[in-house]
């Protein structure tokens, strides 16, 4: 874990209630793709836990959905604002158990951090496939950026405006996979366990207090007890969760 100062250099909507946030700064410790940053923002408390979508070394990309105060002031930050982050945090994604043609799912603000992790995967030479599930066509984001790094993308969208019409477990039933990795809400990673054929990795979505491990507000129950989302994931073994 590690603060610093980062300087907003973009701050776009990509949809009604989705934003895309370019911020310049050290990102040495960000050394996996799915951990995520907590960012203090004007006027509030506590900090913002938001997952990392992609980095280089001096520049960190965010992608956020507006739901409460905090998304809300975000999505009105200048370019030059400068804001305190604390980056480095979580546990991020394996890769190395993946095989050749891992299965890469994510539900709404869940999907930003498969961006980087497909990036690494195909590093690695693997063939990754993305399943991305939305509500309607109007929500859709990434999809073309999945696109342009040259994997397959499919699209779910539950009242049928793009893509199949339904839910990411109606794409992924016709899919043959080696592995798979998620990011999203519960319900989804619920209705996944019912048809998921292989090994995989979900990241979870919890409110936080602290960030990295003090206060144990986003704690969960795991096979081997009570776990920390912040610190001791937010990324979990399909079996040391759902077993």
């Amino acid at each position: 874990m590690k603060q610093g100062n980062f300087c907003i250099v973009s701050n776009d909507a990509l949809t009604k209630t989705v934003y895309k946030m370019v911020l310049s700064g050290d990102t040495s410790a960000i050394t996996n793709c799915g951990q995520f940053v907590d960012l203090r923002l004007p006027e509030k408390y506590l900090r913002r836990p938001i997952s990392v979508c992609d980095y280089t070394q001096d520049t960190l990309t965010l992608i956020y959905k507006v739901v409460g105060q905090g998304t809300q002031i975000m999505a009105q930050l200048p370019i030059g604002t400068q804001l305190d982050v604390l980056s480095g945090l979580g546990n991020g994604y394996d890769t190395s158990v993946s095989g050749q043609e891992p299965l890469l799912v994510g539900g709404g603000v869940g999907i930003p951090p498969l961006y980087n992790l497909c990036k690494k995967l195909l590093s690695e030479g693997k063939k990754p496939h993305v399943v991305l599930g939305f509500n309607t066509s109007e929500e859709i984001f990434l999809e073309e950026e999945f696109k342009a790094l040259g994997v397959a993308v499919s699209i779910a969208t539950a009242d049928g405006s793009a893509g199949t019409k339904g839910f990411v477990t109606d794409v992924i039933k016709s899919l043959d996979y080696t592995y798979f990795y998620s990011c999203g809400p519960m319900p989804m990673f619920k209705a996944m366990e019912q048809i998921m054929t292989t090994s995989g990795q979900y990241s979870f979505e919890e409110r936080m207090g602290c960030g990295f491990g003090a206060c144990m507000g986003c704690s969960i129950q795991t096979r081997s007890g009570y776990k920390r989302v912040c610190k001791d994931g937010p990324v979990f073994a399909r079996e040391e969760v759902f077993g």
